[in-house]
């Protein structure tokens, strides 16, 4: 079993910058892929970022890709999303993600084996 728990969200202005982390707690949490994903009011959860358990492999989706940075830290077991130059329709609620196949996240998100309760980023124009 693998628990997860973000932090980090908030309210922030266009252009401005927030990093979020992912907590990852269990005895194999640091073998696995990471990832985030968003869901926006009245819109399907959307993959936004994935990290390999080496990290040696990142995977954005487009409308991130230039300004978010997935990271981790395997001895404190957390993942981060570092985002820069917000914009408004950035606005959703994050969910950090964990599977131990990187290409589930894009393939069958809904099959992901571990996902946390989510944390609120707020984008105003």
């Amino acid at each position: 079993q693998v628990q997860l728990v973000e932090s980090g969200g908030g309210l922030v202005q266009a252009g401005g910058s927030l990093r979020l982390s992912c907590a990852a707690s269990g005895r194999t949490a640091s073998t696995y892929a990471m990832g985030w994903f968003r869901q926006a009011p009245g819109k399907e959860r959307e993959f936004v970022a994935a990290i390999t358990w080496g990290g040696g492999s990142l995977v954005y989706a487009n409308s991130v890709k230039g300004r978010f940075t997935i990271s981790r830290d395997n001895p404190k077991n957390t993942v981060y999303l570092q985002m820069n130059s917000l914009k408004p329709e950035d606005t959703a609620v994050y969910y950090c993600a964990a599977d131990l196949n990187v290409h589930v996240f894009i393939s069958s998100p809904y099959e992901t084996d571990y996902w946390g309760q989510g944390t609120q980023v707020t984008v105003s124009s």
